[in-house]
């Protein structure tokens, strides 16, 4: 019989290998990180980031590229946020960190409605800060923790929700071109992360300290998602394929094709009488294969 400790370590090893590869493979696909880079990994505490980091940690050491690594932490000055927690986790594995202290708590709290969802404030208010620090201290790429199914959620709650064909990117310049964001875990399933994560016994720190009501739509576009994955193994991989799979002139934006411009060529035109005649004759397939 198989020793379950055995059993279980093999099992630990072979999840560790998978998302080690997925994550060279999308550094590798979309040039996330060059020789020199300054790496702020953005840790919130949660099982994504602290995943992240872990496996940024040991690709540094097998890397063909020098990188250099530091764990960011904005304490937002929630009611029971365990100030400890990081620090102390942090210490105990040796990483440079930065815990940046300030309060978007009440600025949100302050400005929106009673039992209104928060998160979309609040992630604008702590993208702001981090974004700040990385330029203030020299950050090449900023690192967040987004990975496959955050992607494909944003996908269809921008189909749905915003009549938009949009996700979020590999890799992406920001709006003020002075900060290059880049989530190294954009293969990664998040079923694969949630066991990886407690294998590893990360001491979690929960996303609900502000009280703010989850939001509801990435909510049903999440349940979504795990239905299709139950019910048609593999479809989730295809569409996520698809988002690599761009093609412009078979869509109906007129700012990435030039439908308007769209004509046949002046050989075209040509040949086009010709063809048609061919056809319209009883033996046109035959003169064709001749």
């Amino acid at each position: 019989m198989t020793d379950p400790t055995q059993k279980s370590r093999t099992q630990f090893n072979k999840l560790q290998k998978r998302l080690r590869h997925y994550v060279g493979d999308a550094i590798a696909d979309y040039n996330m990180i060059e020789e020199g880079d300054k790496v702020m990994v953005c840790l919130s505490g949660g099982k994504d980031s602290y995943t992240l980091l872990d496996i940024l940690l040991n690709l540094q050491k097998t890397a063909p590229v020098n990188f250099d690594l530091i764990a960011v932490n904005l304490d937002q000055k929630q009611p029971g946020f365990p100030e400890h927690v990081l620090p102390e986790y942090l210490s105990s594995i040796g990483v440079p960190y930065h815990i940046i202290e300030k309060d978007t708590y009440s600025v949100v709290k302050r400005v929106i409605p009673e039992g209104a969802t928060t998160c979309g404030l609040c992630s604008r208010l702590r993208r702001g800060t981090l974004y700040g620090y990385a330029e203030a201290n020299g950050i090449t790429k900023i690192a967040l923790g987004h990975h496959r199914d955050d992607i494909l959620e944003t996908f269809f709650l921008n189909i749905f929700y915003g009549g938009k064909l949009k996700a979020m990117p590999p890799k992406l310049l920001s709006d003020d071109k002075k900060n290059i964001v880049i989530r190294p875990l954009a293969y990664c399933r998040e079923k694969d992360i949630d066991r990886f994560a407690a294998f590893k016994q990360f001491p979690i720190i929960p996303c609900n300290l502000c009280g703010s009501q989850e939001n509801l739509q990435r909510k049903a576009m999440k349940a979504m998602l795990k239905t299709w994955d139950r019910q048609f193994p593999g479809r989730l991989e295809t569409i996520f394929t698809s988002l690599q799979n761009v093609a412009p002139s078979q869509l109906a934006d007129t700012q990435l094709f030039d439908f308007v411009g769209l004509s046949l060529s002046r050989e075209a035109q040509l040949i086009e009488p010709v063809l048609a005649s061919v056809f319209s004759m009883p033996e046109g397939l035959e003169v064709l294969a001749q």
